[in-house]
């Protein structure tokens, strides 16, 4: 697929994916057709064996994502704007089951949707000029992609409802010792630290992984149990050639090389 508001760009030697939401002039704020680009490019992601983790990123050092693009949302009527919600959870929850890590690189503004993009990458890396916030209630709004239901689940529920309620923006340190961001680091340092992070996490067993994703998502799957999952996944795991790799190079103190099979 030919993206006009995203940059995709694959490294072939290390199978890591950079999405790069390229709306500068917008603050990379998400429309309708952004929200499509990056369902269309998860999926494409997921579909190709080629790519082995995703970092998430947007352009510029100014913003992640600004938010949605308010000049749309006001055409919309209740049920168009349902829809739109349900869009944009469907393109997110891509993300957030994907079976390959995915790392959102938060280079800047971080706000309603951005923050709630960011909320559904696995991790989430921010520079030190980040700022995240729920700040729909300032519209007469609340969070459509998602952002009720992660920010709960990354932060705990009194502080949640607190930024859900108040719009206070979040500076980066702020939301690393809330835990909705894993590491802070500097804006010059944030791409080459996402990738180094990903890299060593590619050093692994890719079913594992794609295994303990899963698993972690059946944790708050309301139609799956967690602990059945996770038995059933390690049983799985005993099954694979990755699992013979990885003991036997364990045993004989060599370095596994995996297949993913």
């Amino acid at each position: 697929m030919i993206f006009t508001n995203l940059l995709y760009q694959l490294e072939a030697e290390t199978g890591i994916l950079t999405i790069t939401i390229n709306r500068p002039d917008k603050l990379n704020a998400l429309n309708a057709a952004t929200i499509e680009e990056i369902r269309a490019a998860a999926q494409q992601a997921l579909e190709d064996p080629a790519v082995r983790g995703i970092i998430l990123t947007g352009s510029g050092e100014k913003s992640f994502v600004a938010g949605a693009d308010i000049a749309e949302l006001t055409k919309l009527d209740e049920v168009s704007a349902r829809r739109a919600a349900e869009r944009g959870q469907e393109a997110f929850a891509l993300l957030e089951k994907s079976s390959k890590p995915v790392i959102a690189a938060v280079n800047g503004f971080a706000l309603g949707g951005g923050c709630e993009l960011a909320m559904a990458c696995h991790m989430r890396v921010a520079a030190e000029n980040a700022r995240f916030g729920q700040p729909e209630v300032n519209l007469g709004l609340i969070p459509g992609y998602g952002g009720t239901q992660r920010l709960t689940q990354l932060i705990g529920k009194g502080k949640a409802i607190e930024l859900l309620l108040t719009a206070d923006m979040v500076k980066a340190d702020e939301a690393l010792r809330l835990g909705l961001v894993n590491h802070v680091v500097p804006q010059a340092e944030l791409l080459s630290f996402c990738k180094q992070l990903l890299t060593r996490i590619l050093t692994k067993a890719p079913l594992a992984l794609g295994l303990c994703l899963d698993c972690v998502n059946a944790y708050y799957d309301k139609d799956r149990h967690g602990y059945q999952t996770e038995a059933e996944s390690f049983g799985r795991c005993f099954s694979s050639e990755d699992f013979r790799e990885g003991t036997s190079a364990f045993l004989e103190k060599r370095p596994a090389v995996f297949s993913g099979k």
